[in-house]
């Protein structure tokens, strides 16, 4: 590795994908050659990863945890032991590309103010539509929705190039995030409370609120399962999501947003379990109000102890100031371009 390159590690997080491991890490390591270190940090795992790593890749960095932790914990213990200049978090359910490191690098290396970007993300087994996950860029509405250039809810779109700009975003995905090590280390990482779901979106808005910026660099593709860990649909996921999604709200907004917005946003929530449940996802629903209850007692014993932003100068970008529920379910517009105009993108 030429000493003048800044330092690259790919960090995987590994929890019982000894089958992704085996279809994905080959292309990854290959890929890494000369460029990056491959670090896999295994959260506890209970099938046979461990004897496959040892087997297969016994080169490789191998990090293990004791406990299960979840996305943020185990990445937060993961890189407090790797030294780099930029982490490469990637799931262990990603194909990547021939060159998908360098173009990204390239970027981040161009402007020091950008902290995060992502490749363009694409559906595995479809691969010409984008993927859930992230698309080609995270964004956010004025009500706390997150959503992507690429993916309006659960409607994506086909890629066309209609994305192939490397443009500014709100947030990275999780999934395949190229992250500047020292403002990684400089906001304290992941919050751990949220254990997984939506802790790198609320880890892109306190980097907005630093100063930094957030970008989509579609140079580079690379290609996600989905659901490796937990599937769409599973209730625990659905827990989560809405749970940590209040608890960021709470954690970023100002208090002249959040005193109004965060009760509309719960009243909303309130519609979509109630739909659920009269459509027979009992689990949806009780999901839902676990999670409101779960973000209640948040706020009355825990808030001291997650990661709040550090600074709060900084103003985002990748955001849409409109209500994402109205367009798309009232004005049935299901594509980025329908709902944030072309213009600067």
């Amino acid at each position: 590795m030429n000493p003048l390159q800044p330092k690259v590690a790919i960090v995987i997080l590994n929890f019982n994908g000894r089958k992704f491991m085996e279809q994905f890490l080959p292309a990854v390591v290959s890929s890494a050659e000369g460029i990056a270190e491959v670090v896999i940090a295994d959260n506890a795992s209970t099938d046979d990863s461990i004897a496959f790593l040892d087997q297969q890749f016994p080169s490789l960095r191998l990090i293990r945890f004791k406990k299960n932790g979840g996305f943020a914990k185990g990445y937060n213990d993961a890189l407090a032991l790797v030294d780099a200049d930029y982490y490469v978090l990637l799931n262990s359910d990603v194909e990547v590309s021939p060159g998908w490191i360098q173009p990204v690098i390239r970027l981040l290396e161009s402007d020091p103010g950008i902290a995060a970007c992502q490749p363009k993300l694409k559906a595995y087994h479809d691969k010409k539509l984008f993927e859930y996950a992230g698309a080609a860029g995270g964004w956010i509405d004025g009500y706390g929705y997150p959503f992507a250039r690429g993916r309006i809810f659960d409607t994506l779109e086909e890629d066309q190039g209609q994305y192939d700009q490397a443009a500014p975003i709100f947030w990275a995905s999780g999934a395949a995030m190229f992250v500047r090590a020292s403002v990684y280390h400089e906001m304290k990482g992941f919050d751990e409370f949220f254990f997984a779901h939506q802790e790198e979106i609320d880890l892109c808005w306190r980097m907005h609120l630093a100063g930094y910026r957030i970008y989509s660099c579609p140079e580079s593709v690379v290609y996600h399962v989905g659901g490796g860990t937990l599937p769409h649909g599973n209730t625990l996921k659905t827990y989560l999501n809405f749970r940590n999604n209040l608890i960021m709200l709470y954690k970023n907004w100002p208090w002249t947003i959040k005193w109004w917005k965060l009760p509309f946003r719960m009243a909303l929530d309130g519609v979509s379990a109630w739909k659920g449940l009269l459509a027979g996802q009992g689990g949806y629903f009780k999901a839902v109000i676990r999670a409101h209850l779960a973000f209640v007692k948040w706020v009355i014993l825990q808030q001291g102890a997650s990661v709040f932003p550090q600074h709060k100068g900084g103003v985002p970008e990748g955001v849409y100031p409109g209500n994402l529920v109205w367009q798309y379910f009232v004005r049935k517009r299901r594509i980025f371009r329908e709902i944030v105009k072309p213009r600067g993108l």
